[in-house]
């Protein structure tokens, strides 16, 4: 199993998200992302999207849990009524 925690923080029109992939306890992978002229829904979503593609790369990951204070983002992810492709 895989744990993704993420947060994101807006600060002078710069969007920072910070997210860490979790396995067997230890922090594996750390991510640091800078943008620009975003929303904070839409760096949540890179974020976890990008993250999301990083743990399903790793060995034995059976469960991929997401660890965020905007679960209603990361429910949009897997909306294939927005994402077209996602089917």
């Amino acid at each position: 199993m895989a744990v993704i925690v993420s947060d994101m923080s807006i600060k002078n029109q710069v969007a920072i998200s910070i997210t860490y992939i979790y396995v067997h306890d230890k922090p594996i992978i750390k991510t640091l992302h800078h943008t620009i002229n975003v929303t904070s829904n839409e760096t949540e979503l890179f974020a976890i999207r990008c993250n999301i593609n990083q743990a399903i790369q790793l060995d034995n990951i059976n469960c991929i849990v997401i660890i965020t204070d905007l679960i209603h983002m990361a429910k949009r992810i897997f909306d294939s009524s927005i994402h077209s492709y996602q089917v």
